[in-house]
């Protein structure tokens, strides 16, 4: 598709059921994100969501969409400590629920995990930029690239990534200028997210296009809908028709 010019449509998701829809309409690639932290779970960020809750919707979305490709983001910790603990972990969504391939974060200082895992035959969906397993350490989610000197390093990141055998990368939070840059400099598919239209592909959160968590839209983010309203509108309605005996009729 990057070759031919074809943009990748990417999606993260979380259930079966909207993994369906997103494959019924021909998605190109569904990511169960570590974004279910915020999107699902109720956290205040990707930090605390753990391996087990991870595969757990992971095999949620490979049953409601066995025909598209499936990433699952291995989450904080499970595969920085060492090599051997990220090569286990990633098994296991390949083994245990059947997903294609794997997301970590990171430029040059994950290559050889990256690296390693690819030999070992687990296909690895890179992740530069904006890193939201690192905000504890960043002081939040701040834009990457804005200098010259870090728009360096997210190229040097990007190509480290590639260099160790990643199919994909996605680019996150970065000036638009540095992402086309990035995108014309490697060989494989870019996949960006805040990060300007010149990428490969997109990538959304489907919690913030269908309007999911009204409190908060990210600035990357287009509301295609206003699902809470209509979820809202159901319940009291429900609500309403119990309480009165109207239903059921």
């Amino acid at each position: 598709m990057k070759q031919k010019g074809e943009k990748i449509v990417a999606l993260s998701v979380y259930d079966a059921p909207t993994a369906g829809f997103a494959e019924e309409l021909g998605v190109n690639l569904l990511l169960v994100g570590d974004s279910l932290g915020m999107a699902v779970l109720g956290y205040d960020s990707t930090i605390p969501v753990t391996l087990g809750q991870s595969l757990h919707h992971c095999a949620a979305v490979r049953r409601g969409a066995p025909a598209t490709f499936v990433v699952g983001d291995m989450p904080f910790m499970t595969f920085q400590v060492s090599i051997a603990d990220a090569m286990k972990n990633a098994a296991r969504y390949l083994q245990e629920v059947g997903v294609d391939a794997v997301k970590v974060e990171g430029g040059e200082k994950m290559a050889e995990t990256i690296s390693r895992m690819v030999g070992a035959g687990i296909p690895v969906l890179g992740h530069v930029g904006l890193l939201p397993q690192k905000v504890l350490i960043s002081g939040g989610y701040r834009l990457a690239g804005k200098t010259n000197q870090d728009a360096e390093r997210v190229l040097a990141d990007a190509k480290a990534v590639e260099g160790a055998g990643a199919f994909a990368v996605v680019l996150e939070g970065m000036p638009a200028d540095l992402a086309a840059h990035i995108t014309q400099s490697l060989h494989i598919p870019t996949i960006g997210i805040g990060a300007g239209p010149e990428c490969d592909g997109q990538i959304q959160v489907s919690s913030d296009i269908l309007g999911l968590l009204p409190g908060f839209t990210p600035k990357h983010a287009k509301r295609y809908a206003d699902l809470a309203s209509v979820i809202k509108q159901a319940f009291g309605d429900y609500l309403a028709e119990t309480r009165t005996g109207q239903f059921p009729s």
